[in-house]
């Protein structure tokens, strides 16, 4: 039974779109699967996340990311009798608006957009939910529930003003969501989830990798701490099962840390109810600040060790200028772009051009990137007299 301030399906506060419910699946289940059968996710899996995807197929990619991330979520609610079905959702979901090569394309893209509001993988996954899937006869986008989208376009928390862009003033507007309040704490759970996965397979990958090595992890305490004490238990573990093994201590860690803390802020803050969450004035879900100083250091490794890398810095900046040279293409010849997405340009009421070609290089995989970009700018004829 879950919580009373837990997000109950049977009490969502609606889609905008008004639809029938289904016999067999509470709302947000209903929006899970929507979620799982986007066209955006599915191109998940040829989307970077660390590791550009021929680098090797052991690595993750956005796809398994974020399934590794739904997984936590389920888990962490159903341990606190919160609605895992809502987490899962937005866990899924949160990085549909990725563009390709990960990070780097988005700074790229970013950078492209400096004049025109700029690029955040956030709000696009948020647009890409409420307009650009368009499987549906009777609207745009896949009309989730007002719980999810919250989820979505709350994943780093409350929105200031600057981070209001056009889009998302318009929606709200019609379908408020309440952006300056803190979300649900399925939602929150969802957000920090996605930390405890990319760090932990982050470090598993750069071992792999061969990007750092087990004297990188020992200047964390708590990562030596593992390294020893799995190394006094199995005499002979091999270096390639070794990481494994921390990875699923830091995993465990992190979670009981997060169960810990929350239960105790739960009392604190004496919540009653899912409004009391969103009007705390600071996140309820968290973890413990031992845990939030461990996080930090591990974030600095791999940021330092790993994400600045040389054979990861060089990558990144291939990747930057396929994604820069795309968007100057397609902005100074906008008939390049597939007739539906030049269809928009033509309807759309804000003339936001540039947004467009933007939000069409952000659903591109990495390989089509890549391909484009090979089309383009390394042309061979066959008929070399044409």
């Amino acid at each position: 039974m879950l919580e009373k301030y837990a997000c109950i399906p049977e009490k969502t506060r609606g889609r905008i779109y008004p639809e029938k419910p289904t016999p067999y699946r509470n709302e947000f289940e209903r929006d899970r699967d929507r979620i799982i059968h986007s066209n955006s996710f599915k191109r998940l899996q040829y989307k970077t996340q660390v590791f550009v995807n021929h680098e090797g197929d052991h690595y993750r990619n956005r796809l398994t990311h974020s399934i590794e991330a739904s997984s936590i979520a389920r888990s962490l609610c159903k341990a606190l009798n919160l609605s895992d079905d809502l987490a899962e959702g937005v866990a899924l979901a949160h990085d549909l608006g990725h563009s390709p090569f990960g990070h780097a394309g988005e700074e790229a893209l970013n950078e492209c957009m400096k004049d025109y509001g700029g690029f955040s993988h956030n709000a696009h996954s948020f647009k890409i939910l409420t307009y650009l899937e368009n499987k549906y006869a009777a609207y745009n986008g896949l009309n989730l529930t007002w719980e999810v989208l919250e989820g979505i376009i709350k994943h780093n928390g409350p929105l200031a003003p600057k981070d209001f862009s056009r889009y998302i003033v318009d929606y709200d507007a019609i379908h408020n969501l309440d952006l300056t309040k803190y979300s649900s704490a399925e939602a929150q759970i969802a957000s920090l989830s996605d930390d405890i996965a990319y760090i932990t397979h982050d470090l598993e990958d750069s071992i792999g990798a061969e990007i750092i090595t087990y004297k990188d992890l020992e200047e964390i305490e708590l990562l030596a701490e593992y390294i020893h004490r799995i190394r006094n238990d199995y005499k002979d573990i091999d270096k390639a099962r070794l990481i494994y093994e921390v990875a699923r201590k830091l995993t465990h860690h992190l979670i009981d840390s997060l169960l810990s803390q929350t239960r105790d802020n739960i009392k604190k803050y004496q919540i009653g109810t899912e409004s009391d969450i969103r009007d705390l004035g600071r996140p309820l879900v968290e973890f413990t600040e031992n845990t939030v100083n461990e996080v930090k250091l591990i974030k600095e490794l791999l940021f330092k060790k790993v994400y600045k890398h040389h054979r990861v810095v060089a990558v990144t900046l291939q990747c930057q200028n396929i994604v820069k040279s795309l968007f100057k293409l397609y902005a100074e010849n906008i008939n390049l772009l597939p007739f539906s997405w030049r269809q928009m340009i033509k309807d759309d009421v804000n003339n936001s051009e540039m947004s467009i070609i933007a939000d069409y290089i952000a659903g591109m995989t990495d390989r089509y990137a890549i391909k484009q970009y090979q089309s383009f700018y390394n042309l061979k004829f066959a008929n070399a007299d044409l």
